[in-house]
């Protein structure tokens, strides 16, 4: 059996991160784990300045590339920016998305098509631009953020459910067509993770945030980081067996509703 340290089976050192969605929230926590795991990486978002921001506090390690993923037509140009900005993507993040809170019966089919592009269209061109050179390099790593909602039903965001359940179908059929190719696709499903929108939201309702606490076996809240370092095992050596797994992060919320 070889045997590896374990700092060796974590290490992302001489690693490319492309993040979308990276300025803010869950893709800043993974990009900030990625980093400090040893890659570089390149985060994609619309907002300039948010990116900017993020790259500042990262460090050197991290580059910016202002994009929108619903633009399928210009992925392509994106991604060899990000390859010249910071060499061959070798890990892929599809954290991208847009939340729509509606009931299902005032939801129009605009709004449902616009969360859908953004998750599932603009998520599956993408992978498919990166997963070429991936196989042709027969090596690579693609997670995608997937949700509770993937898992379980959840009123009011049956727009978010639909795109976050077919992460669960292109996980499973990526991991079969390109694991021959050397390349692996996972995907985690966050819980509920502190933030300020989330705090914006949840301290003026406390009924709601003990609702959800009572739900979550921990009895508390998820960081930003725990995402990030379980994005860090997926895409390292340490999980190089571990492909088609949509994985729960959530204080065992997913197995006690």
């Amino acid at each position: 059996m070889n045997k590896t340290s374990l700092a060796a089976a974590f290490d992302l050192t001489g690693q490319t991160a492309l993040i979308t969605g990276g300025g803010t929230g869950l893709g800043l926590g993974m990009a900030h784990c990625f980093a400090a795991a040893g890659a570089k990486v390149v985060l994609v978002g619309r907002r300039a300045a948010e990116l900017a921001n993020a790259c500042a506090a990262i460090g050197p390690q991290a580059h910016a590339i202002v994009g929108d993923i619903t633009q399928l037509e210009a992925i392509p140009a994106l991604v060899e920016r990000a390859e010249l900005a910071a060499g061959p993507i070798s890990i892929l993040v599809n954290n991208a998305g847009v939340h729509l809170k509606k009931p299902a019966l005032q939801t129009t089919d605009a709004e449902f098509a616009l969360v859908l592009q953004t998750h599932v269209h603009g998520a599956f061109a993408l992978s498919r631009e990166v997963g070429q050179r991936m196989v042709t390099r027969r090596s690579g790593s693609i997670i995608f953020t997937a949700s509770m909602a993937s898992l379980m039903g959840i009123p009011l965001v049956v727009a978010y459910s639909a795109a976050k359940c077919a992460y669960r179908g292109l996980v499973s059929a990526l991991a079969t067509e390109w694991g021959p190719h050397g390349v692996r696709v996972n995907a985690i499903a966050p819980g509920w993770i502190t933030s300020d929108m989330m705090e914006n939201a949840l301290n003026n309702d406390p009924a709601r945030k003990a609702k959800i606490l009572a739900r979550t076996p921990l009895n508390r809240f998820g960081e930003a980081n725990d995402i990030g370092w379980a994005a860090v095992y997926l895409a390292s050596p340490a999980a190089k067996f571990v492909t088609g797994v949509m994985l729960p992060v959530d204080g065992g919320a997913a197995e006690s509703f």
